[in-house]
């Protein structure tokens, strides 16, 4: 018998149960190196059959989940994603980044960083969300730019995706560990060892992340619902610790300290807003929970957009709060909110907000393991990662060997970094993978292989050029130069450009169940606001994306490549493998096709 991925029955069986070489490299070019000789000699031609190659929503939703063996539980509704939305979300931005946000770039305006990032980060929730409704499968972004732009972009999404995850996990973890101090009425960084052989920003070792980070595992391995239960109860309490902050601080609020409301200008700002698109990621692990939804196209809008509204609007209340109680000089970096408490008198209260925090960073911790889990395993589905790590255990119904592959990868990484080297990292990547979704949404809305024209697509394709264009000028405009005349012209680019799209490329597609309005208003000026934001963040940490990118790169086309070549081509040459797959899956014959379905771009 054969599975889904043109394995044999007893090659099934070993891959639940324990790991060999063919949970690593099952494909064909790795069955010896004389193959993989082979495989490297076609890359050229390899790439080219793979570089614009779409899926389909129907090869998503069926052949490649049924890769894993077994179906997820479809257990959440509603309630639940708002309460993965906002204890996903909610307390990393606040408890981690904004006191560095006010204190070195934005000042008392750090309220309005927070907006502009919340309002940029929602036209992208938009975007998610029609996507998450078409496509619910636990492979987020990476599924939704697979199927619109191809196998290549959607693995560099895929592989920034999973670096945001894991320095978002790291992040939280140590953040976790300076409330705790705090809460002991110790110094933020009493817990860590330092090793004073290790580089500045790599020297101060953190075990009780780690330790943190395992706990936590355990409990995402065990039940996605009984993850929910906790989530949910640890949320509601969270909440009241966010309504005690507000209330308790204002009563001690001076308006004094909003004098100099925006001290670094403008740039200090919108820099700030860059760094706080921390704050706002958890939704995007929200996404990946879709194939767990019962319901999915009303309870993903419902639990997106609701969640992101409260967000919003708790984190810029509790920031305008944090600076009416101190001066913006004076507010700590690793625990603002604590220490803002003990400054003002109110030594109690400290200890309320670092348990609060503490509450807030677990729910967020616990929702970036079950995110990154679902969006490995649905890449390790394509073969772009091992396929061992795709197996849904039976038992849990949960993707144990990618939730724990994960936590390990975010340990080692919490264990040595600092914040401050974290932060702009993750707010690129979270950028980048935010403008390449609304992108893909544009080319759902406007491209249908088959059905659009090749002059339609022709236009299509230069108005994004021209869009995405005129986002990068701005950026530079914005880092180099001041000209007005030159931000008009980009906008005024950007505007015609969207304006070209509207009027002369006939919609191609409409949303079955939920769609984003005013398209393509929306989702482009989200391809703007998120490259513009990009133009705010440092130079070293510029760098840093782009090694990791090449790393990318250098997988891609050494390993990822060819697996998913040779994963396409066994689907194409045997079709009945799929349906024997999908009928051990559970998954009725007649819902999946019957071969891989590629479209040319």
């Amino acid at each position: 018998m054969v599975g889904g991925d043109g394995s044999s029955e007893g090659e099934a069986k070993i891959r639940r149960w324990g790991c060999n070489k063919n949970d690593f490299f099952p494909e064909e070019s790795f069955r010896s190196w004389g193959n993989y000789g082979r495989a490297l000699r076609d890359t050229r031609l390899r790439l080219q059959d793979r570089l614009l190659t779409r899926s389909s929503d129907d090869l998503e939703l069926n052949q490649m989940c049924a890769r894993s063996q077994n179906e997820m539980a479809k257990s959440l509704n509603w309630v639940d994603i708002i309460w993965f939305g906002v204890g996903g979300t909610m307390g990393a931005g606040v408890f981690v980044l904004t006191g560095q946000a006010a204190k070195d770039y934005a000042g008392p305006a750090v309220v309005i960083s927070y907006l502009v990032s919340g309002l940029c980060a929602l036209l992208s929730v938009l975007s998610y969300t029609e996507f998450a409704v078409e496509l619910p499968v636990a492979g987020g972004s990476f599924a939704f730019l697979r199927v619109e732009l191809g196998d290549f972009f959607a693995f560099l999404a895929a592989g920034n995706l999973l670096c945001e995850y894991i320095v978002a996990g790291a992040s939280v973890a140590r953040a976790w560990t300076s409330y705790f101090a705090t809460l002991c009425n110790k110094k933020p960084d009493d817990f860590r060892i330092h090793a004073s052989f290790l580089a500045d920003g790599y020297n101060q070792l953190d075990p009780i992340a780690v330790v943190i980070s395992i706990t936590i595992c355990i409990c995402a391995s065990l039940s996605t619902k009984g993850s929910s239960r906790f989530n949910s109860l640890a949320t509601i309490a969270h909440i009241g610790v966010m309504l005690f902050i507000i209330i308790a601080g204002l009563t001690k609020a001076d308006t004094s300290n909003y004098e100099t409301f925006a001290p670094f200008g403008i740039h200090g700002v919108l820099k700030a807003s860059a760094m706080l698109f921390f704050a706002f990621v958890g939704f995007d692990g929200v996404s990946t929970l879709a194939e767990e939804v019962k319901n999915p196209g009303r309870d993903i809008p419902i639990g997106l957009i609701g969640a992101m509204l409260v967000v919003i609007t708790t984190y810029c209340l509790l920031a305008a709060t944090l600076c009416l109680m101190q001066p913006y000089s004076q507010v700590d970096v690793d625990a603002p909110y604590t220490i803002a408490f003990e400054a003002v008198g109110l030594d109690w209260a400290k200890y309320i907000v670092a348990f609060g925090a503490l509450k807030g960073m677990t729910t967020v911790l616990l929702s970036t393991i079950i995110g990154e889990a679902r969006y490995f395993t649905h890449i390790a589905r394509t073969h772009l990662a091992p396929p061992f790590l795709a197996v849904i255990n039976e038992k849990t119904r949960t993707p144990v060997n990618a939730t724990i592959v994960m936590t390990v990868t975010n340990s080692l990484v919490a264990f040595f970094t600092g914040l401050d080297v974290l932060a702009n990292l993750l707010s690129i990547s979270t950028l980048f993978i935010f403008s390449q979704v609304s992108i893909a949404l544009l080319v759902r809305r406007y491209y249908v292989s088959g059905e659009t024209s090749n002059y339609d697509r022709n236009k299509l394709v230069a108005f994004l050029t021209l869009i995405i264009a005129s986002a990068i000028g701005l950026a530079i405009i914005w880092v180099h130069s001041k000209s007005f005349v030159a931000y008009v012209v980009m906008v005024a680019i950007w505007f015609m450009s969207t304006l070209g799209l509207k009027l002369s490329v006939k919609e191609a597609r409409k949303p079955r169940l939920w769609g984003v309005p005013c398209i393509p208003w929306l989702p482009s000026a989200s391809v703007a606001i998120n490259i513009f934001i990009m133009g705010s963040i440092d130079g070293p940490s510029f760098i840093r994306f782009s090694v990791w990118t090449g790393l990318l790169l250098m997988y891609y086309f050494l390993i990822g490549l060819h697996a998913t070549y040779d994963a396409a081509r066994e689907t194409k040459k045997d079709p009945d493998a799929a349906q024997v797959a999908n009928v051990e899956a559970g998954i009725s014959p007649s819902a999946a096709p019957t071969a891989e379905v590629t479209n040319r771009a």
